[in-house]
């Protein structure tokens, strides 16, 4: 059996890019005065760009900087922290409605039952993802060794830097483990670490290309179950035989 899985969050864990994040900044906007809206079309294409700081920034650069709220707040980085703070306390109370996708809680015990150890790989705040873990219980929260999240590395994804830090963490080398992700910008990142990575498609995603993942789904599944811990050891032991 392999060694341990490690989830990216938004999308892999809970869908929330288009209902929670998108909503989130537009309502930040909102109550910092700026005349700014999000569609689900703009947002499909901002998120080619990870982090939500770093999407702010790419969307101001092309869009133009509401000038009297960087002056008012000293400055274009000073603007964008403010801003992606208060996102972070909006979104942390939406997530608390949304469902945790399909096949999560039951991979999580067949990992812990099967002594799989589990952690968290993800762009996102780190407040943001402990929400997101509240979802689960205490005993499955409790089951997670790390969350390294938001600004813990210097490069984001499509970076291997986040994932590398998770092989650090975890004493183990790449190919003991197996991630699941989401995106290309998430598999670029844990391929990048050389750790092989199973693709659960997401609202935003399913289009990307994902040539390098051991397997793509639509979701892990309960009803049918699509993928289980030994499906995932079965690919790990592939992806091992073909290194």
């Amino acid at each position: 059996m392999f060694k341990a899985l490690i989830f990216d969050c938004d999308g892999v864990l809970v869908d929330t890019e288009r209902d929670a994040h998108r909503v989130g900044f537009n309502l930040a906007f909102k109550q910092f005065g700026i005349e700014a809206e999000w569609s689900v079309e703009l947002y499909a294409r901002l998120l080619l760009t990870a982090g939500g700081k770093e999407r702010m920034t790419v969307y101001f650069d092309e869009f133009g900087w509401p000038e009297d709220q960087v002056v008012k707040f000293g400055g274009k980085q000073e603007l964008i922290a403010a801003l992606h703070k208060e996102k972070t306390r909006l979104t942390s109370e939406i997530v608390a409605d949304l469902p945790v996708r399909p096949g999560i809680l039951r991979i999580i015990d067949e990992a812990r039952a099967a002594g799989v150890r589990l952690g968290v790989c993800t762009t996102s705040n780190p407040k943001f993802i402990d929400a997101v873990l509240d979802l689960f219980g205490p005993e499955r929260k409790a089951a997670f060794e790390f969350v390294h999240a938001g600004d813990v590395v210097a490069k984001k994804k499509p970076a291997p830097d986040i994932y590398l830090l998770a092989l650090e963490t975890l004493g183990l080398p790449a190919s003991d483990c197996m991630v699941i992700e989401d995106s290309r910008n998430g598999l670029l990142a844990a391929t990048g670490a050389g750790i092989p990575t199973l693709i659960t498609t997401s609202t935003y995603t399913a289009e990307e290309d994902f040539s390098e993942a051991v397997k793509v789904v639509p979701e892990l599944g309960d009803d049918p179950v699509l993928i289980t811990i030994n499906d995932l050891n079965a690919l790990n032991a592939a992806a091992k035989a073909a290194a």
